[in-house]
Parts: structure tokens; C-alpha cells; sequence
């Protein structure tokens, strides 16, 4: 493990898969709300504080994570300060991830699911909001199944289509943005299940929505 500080406010944690040698769960699994995650991730925290003064207590946190390759995980830790330093207690630590909302660039991206009924939610949900109109938003959506986790890629996005903000948004309400690289796409190609060929999201809304299915 190696722990940079890059401000007073920001981390860069690089965990390699020989750092979950002694513990109880899988790096690709390090991403899910599960005990075992966030007890890992308290102890990474108290690690940088006592190796790069990185005082967590009493702040919400932005998280974001990249995949370098199938054995190296990098985090970038954001500590939100509030405006008018607000006074925070400091008698409970607590961790809150939040997800990165931004303005997607590439035509590709992966997101993933804890569950298949998170991504039922998620195709319901796009389902009755109007202002999103899938049509020409993209290629095609594939969902994977790998190590007990949904994977959704979506691929021939087009950067310039006026319900792609909301659209972004909307997916991470219910699931994690991944930063997508060749590599991980491959491992879900060679290793991961389809579960979803084809169009996953409309087919999603066709069959999986509660609401008066219709498709976009």
C-alpha cells in the first residue's frame, strides 16, 4: 500500500492485490457497501493519518477509484470542506461515499450494480423520468455478471446528447462509476456471464419496469 498526500485535502491510496493477501475479501469486490468494505477502508484511513497527517474525522468524503490493471487499485480520497468552516463533532467517525458527478467524455463507460434488482431499479426509474430520451444516447449497453456483481458497459455514447448529464446521473443513484479500461472490459468479456446481450437497458424497461413500460 502507498499513501501519497496531494493537498491538505486530497490522497492518493495505490493498493495492489498482494495488500488483501491477510484479509477476508476480494479487491474486486473492495468498490461494494459491505462491512467488510468500509472496515477496510476506515483502516486505510486511520493509516494515512498516521502517515501523511490526513485527518478524516467529522468530514464527508468524495471517493473515486480507477482500475490501473487486473492487480493495482487507485483511490483518490476528497475531503469536503463545508463553507464558513461549519463546526463538525469529532467524537464519531464516519465515512460517506459519494460519486463523482461529472460530465462523461469517452464513448465508453462501465458501471456497476451490487445486485440485479439495483439495476431493475435503476431501468424503472429511467423509465418514468421523461426527460430522459434514450434514443441516439448510445450503441449499445451490455450487463455482465462477474464475481457476484452486476456490470453495466456502455458503449458508442454520444458525448454531445442533451440527456446524457441526467442520464449519468440518474445511473449513479443506483450504481458505482468505473473508470473504464481495456483491460477490465476484457476480463468481463472472457471471465464475466452476459445476462443482457442486446440493448440491456431498454430490454431492462421492457421487461423489469413496473411502470408502464415503454421503450425510449
Amino acid at each position: 500500500m502507498k499513501i501519497e498526500k496531494i493537498t491538505e485535502n486530497k490522497i492518493r491510496i495505490i493498493l495492489k492485490q498482494e495488500d488483501f493477501k491477510d484479509k477476508s475479501i476480494d479487491m474486486q469486490k473492495l468498490l461494494l457497501t459491505t462491512p467488510e468494505s468500509q472496515s477496510l477502508f476506515l483502516e486505510i484511513l486511520n493509516k494515512a493519518k498516521e502517515e501523511v497527517n490526513f485527518d478524516t474525522d467529522g468530514h464527508k468524503l468524495l471517493i473515486e477509484a480507477f482500475f490501473q490493471n487486473d492487480d493495482i487499485i487507485i483511490f483518490t480520497i476528497t475531503k469536503y470542506i463545508e463553507p464558513n468552516n461549519i463546526q463538525k463533532s469529532k467524537q464519531k467517525k464516519y465515512l460517506t461515499t459519494k460519486r463523482k458527478n461529472q460530465t462523461l467524455n469517452k464513448s465508453c463507460s462501465i458501471y456497476q450494480f451490487n445486485s440485479f434488482e439495483d439495476f431493475c431499479e435503476f431501468c424503472d426509474y429511467i423509465n418514468k423520468n421523461s426527460n430522459i430520451n434514450l434514443r441516439n444516447l448510445f450503441k449499445t449497453s451490455i450487463l455482465y455478471t462477474y464475481n457476484n456483481t452486476y456490470y453495466l458497459v456502455i458503449d458508442g455514447i454520444n458525448t454531445t446528447h442533451k440527456s446524457l448529464d441526467l442520464f449519468h446521473s440518474s445511473l449513479l443513484e443506483f450504481s458505482i462509476f468505473l473508470t473504464y479500461t481495456i483491460n477490465f472490459n476484457f476480463k468481463l468479456k472472457e471471465h464475466g456471464r452476459v445476462i443482457i446481450k442486446n440493448n440491456a437497458i431498454n430490454t431492462g424497461i421492457k421487461y423489469f419496469s413496473r411502470y408502464n413500460p415503454k421503450i425510449k
